[in-house]
């Protein structure tokens, strides 16, 4: 279905704050200047056994101008929609500009702010792909639909409780910059979960959440279109049993089958974090780290085996980081990160193209809101399928002793992005090519390379999911950007499985 932007929005003074504030930058000595005026709304549903427990909906409003000056950032954002208030806003980024040349002069620091070139996108439109807007849709409908899914779990034996939520955002964004770059853009996104506890006579209590990612889609994403949720709706009761009753695992090491529900969080932590390129310079390192993949290896390091290729991706349909320009006014694009096994690209943004000799960013600046100034967030990081792939019934059938990891739930890395254990929703056990039955207390152990050294086999298109989250986090002051990862199911070999019992030394 075609979409057109909100008209509430195009309503909105755009274009005339943006030439208030670029004009007054200019007047005041920048070099660069940016105009970005933002329109988030998120809304959210939350029910406990099927009575709704709380909702949301806020709009985040406003305006940000970033300007270049000195050779040093500034920035400033307002509310006031004028002229009058853009321009003084422009002048309050330059001021701040000013200071900072200051502070670095005084640190001793010769580095200047230069951005790489980008190709000017004048009155340029983008929508996300999505068919009903979520917004569009009655509340009353999206709490009846969560009401009635969480009933059907609840009359399912040894289901105890349910918790189910919804989270749904349009984000609507306007970008000018002095160059002559201006872009309207509308995205929409949701994430919607349900989680059943089972609790047995002893107090021993777990739970089985749905494994449906969160998707840059539309409601149709609820009623059937990119998720059969009936059928996953009609699992959840017999798997959680299954899991209440199932024996420990045995540390060892087993060979791995990872679905795509569990391994999208491990591409996350180990590839996604681990290259962007501010965080592998350690221009980010406060707030979770740098990289052990430094901007020296590019070209150099064995990532993984030579069946490992992985792509940075702004474009992907219905991805969650999928935008049209990034808010440095960059066009989304696709492109290499490892190719078979060797790491041969990073994530960029303007700066840190420009400082590394890069020809051009590759779209990867985003500020979460019109109060936050951009920067370099991660894009849609995937993992490719084998184009003649197996499927992953036939990746099971080449273990003779094993598990299958489906479904993500806890996870620890490094700082460095390099020593990691996750665990997950659900573990089969595999003896001889076939499913034995479900495993606890399960958790794989591994560094990023030798994990990635370890496969043996990737599967075909038609394994492959696009997973994510809503929540990935980055940046002082803290900011969250949402992301898909897609990947096929994968055959790992030589892992190390840890009991997670034994080791909290219980």
């Amino acid at each position: 279905m075609a979409h057109s932007i909100d008209d509430a929005f195009l309503a909105l003074p755009l274009s005339a704050l943006a030439d208030a504030a670029l004009a007054r930058a200019r007047s005041l000595g920048a070099e660069h200047a940016d105009f970005r005026l933002e329109r988030v709304r998120a809304a959210s549903w939350r029910l406990r056994d099927a009575k709704l427990a709380g909702s949301s909906d806020t709009t985040d409003f406003g305006y940000a101008v970033r300007v270049v000056h000195g050779g040093a950032w500034g920035f400033a954002s307002g509310v006031d929609m004028t002229p009058d208030a853009a321009a003084r806003v422009a002048g309050q980024a330059v001021a701040m500009a000013k200071l900072s040349a200051q502070v670095i002069a005084a640190a001793g620091s010769d580095e200047r702010v230069e951005l790489a070139p980008e190709p000017v996108h004048a009155e340029k439109t983008w929508i996300s792909a999505y068919e009903i807007s979520p917004f569009d849709v009655p509340d009353t409908e999206k709490t009846g639909l969560l009401t009635e899914w969480s009933e059907r779990l609840l009359r399912a034996k040894g289901v105890a409780h349910v918790d189910a939520s919804l989270l749904t955002v349009q984000e609507n964004k306007f970008y000018a910059d002095t160059a002559g770059t201006s872009t309207t853009q509308q995205r929409v996104r949701l994430h919607p979960v349900l989680d059943a506890v089972a609790v047995a006579e002893s107090g021993e209590f777990d739970s089985m959440r749905t494994i449906a990612p969160p998707v840059g889609r539309g409601w149709e994403y609820l009623t059937g279109t990119g998720w059969d949720w009936d059928a996953e709706l009609e699992r959840i009761p017999e798997w959680l049993a299954e899991k209440m009753a199932a024996p420990a695992v045995e540390a060892g090491t087993y060979d791995l089958v990872v679905d795509p529900s569990n391994l999208w969080l491990t591409i996350h932590e180990s590839i996604g974090h681990a290259t962007e390129l501010d965080r592998a310079l350690g221009y980010e390192a406060a707030y979770a780290g740098t990289s052990f993949a430094t901007f020296d290896q590019l070209g150099k390091l064995q990532y993984g085996s030579d069946l490992m290729n992985v792509t940075g991706d702004r474009t992907a349909e219905h991805g969650l980081a999928t935008v049209g320009y990034d808010d440095e006014g960059v066009a989304g694009q696709s492109w290499d990160l490892i190719k078979d096994g060797v790491l041969v690209g990073y994530q960029l943004d303007r700066r840190i193209a420009k400082l590394t000799g890069f020809e051009r960013s590759n779209g990867c600046a985003y500020a979460d809101s019109p109060g936050h100034v951009p920067v370099q967030r991660m894009a849609n990081v995937s993992l490719q399928p084998a184009p003649e792939g197996p499927t992953t019934d036939e990746l099971i059938g080449e273990v003779e002793r094993g598990i299958y990891v489906v479904g993500d739930r806890s996870w620890s890395i490094d700082m460095q992005r390099y020593n990691f254990q996750f665990t997950g929703q659900r573990f089969f056990k595999i003896e001889n090519g076939r499913l034995a039955g479900q495993l606890r207390d399960v958790a794989y152990q591994a560094t990023t390379t030798d994990f990635w050294g370890s496969m043996s086999a990737v599967g075909g298109p038609d394994t492959y999911v696009l997973g994510g989250a809503f929540n990935c986090g980055k940046a002082q002051p803290g900011q969250v950007a949402a992301v898909s990862h897609g990947c096929p199911s994968a055959l790992f070999r030589n892992v190390n499985i840890l009991n997670t019992t034994q080791e909290a030394g219980r």
